[in-house]
């Protein structure tokens, strides 16, 4: 099978509504309407008609042969203006001690915050179940890709990198975090809490505590989930920290879900970048893998056999046409593997 990574087209409606109902992601959820004006966002996006905090870049990893879209991931630009901020809880440790009893405590507290001025976010990571497990790493494809567009246009992105992950959830979709903290607060259950905040944010400000909350208040079932990750959303969390992602010590003032973040430029996939000439070798070996980017205005990524030598490229005959590039075009090119010690 052949797979490329690209940018979405209107195309794909269908096929992307029909995989993200497979899912339940509020940033892609299974909705015909809001999908068509994600991918109309887009197209502007990627075509640069669109201010940077307005704009969204959705990826989809096609089946060539199939003919069908299998896997999609996301950035959103800018995540926090003045108008929208982005909102979190930062956790602080506070030392209490008493001279009378001669003991202490060291406690966990979680401040409100609002950021105005936010990074760049990634998100709506998703693979058909049926090509789950499957030796290409759909996932981790899907996943890296987008990164080589950032590295080739940074202008377009802030120089920080958010990941809010998901948390554990009870089996019927609550989260006991905001059952603990948050309901108390609106009166709202999570999902439609959850679903509000996407498009209205004002409550959040308006009714969330300002001062400090002490973890030991609450509930024992939140303060375990708390900045914990999912099971599901594991395999996203090791493959970012991979990368060069970290846990923020913010978690989401929703769920409690950890945020992991990065600086732009270390994120591994971009630090270790580069445009390269495409080239023919009489002895090429192609026995490296590269993830593979046009730098054309049309952008296609592939996981391609390769051969490097200093600024030149050959690409296996296979892949060089799968992207459509040409001897003598410029590509962009990162590993598809990392050492972290390297």
């Amino acid at each position: 099978m052949s797979f490329i990574i690209r940018s979405v087209q209107h195309d794909d409606l269908t096929q992307l509504v029909d995989l993200a109902k497979q899912f339940n992601l509020l940033n892609l959820p299974g909705d015909k309407k809001v999908i068509g004006e994600k991918i109309e966002r887009s197209e502007h996006s990627f075509a640069g008609k669109l201010p940077k905090h307005q704009s969204e870049y959705l990826f989809v990893v096609e089946d060539v042969e199939e003919k069908c879209v299998v896997g999609s991931s996301l950035v959103l630009a800018k995540h926090g203006t003045d108008e929208v901020p982005h909102s979190f809880f930062k956790i602080f440790k506070r030392d209490h001690f008493s001279q009378d009893l001669g003991i202490g405590f060291i406690h966990q507290v979680l401040r409100f915050q609002l950021d105005f001025d936010g990074p760049t976010e990634i998100g709506g990571l998703l693979v058909d179940k049926a090509y789950r497990r499957r030796p290409e790493k759909l996932g981790k494809q899907i996943s890296l890709s987008r990164f080589l567009y950032m590295g080739l246009y940074p202008e377009k992105f802030e120089n920080r990198v958010l990941c809010e992950l998901t948390p554990p959830l009870t089996d019927e979709g609550r989260s006991e975090f905001w059952e603990a903290l948050g309901r108390r607060f609106t009166g709202l259950p999570y999902q439609e809490a959850d679903l509000l905040s996407q498009s209205h944010k004002e409550f959040i400000e308006s009714l969330f505590p300002q001062d400090d909350i002490y973890l030991c208040l609450l509930d024992s079932k939140a303060r375990l989930v708390l900045g914990r990750v999912g099971e599901a959303t594991k395999p996203a969390q090791h493959l970012l920290e991979s990368i060069g992602f970290s846990y923020l010590d913010e978690v989401d003032p929703f769920d409690g879900g950890p945020h992991y973040g990065a600086d732009t430029a270390e994120i591994l996939p971009i630090k270790y970048g580069k445009r390269l000439k495409v080239a023919e070798f009489k002895d090429a070996s192609y026995k490296e893998q590269g993830l593979v980017a046009t730098t054309s205005e049309e952008f296609k990524v592939a996981l391609a056999s390769v051969d490097v030598r200093g600024g030149e490229v050959a690409i296996a005959p296979k892949f060089r046409q799968l992207l459509g590039v040409d001897v003598g075009e410029e590509v962009y090119m990162s590993p598809f593997n990392y050492n972290r010690g390297k």
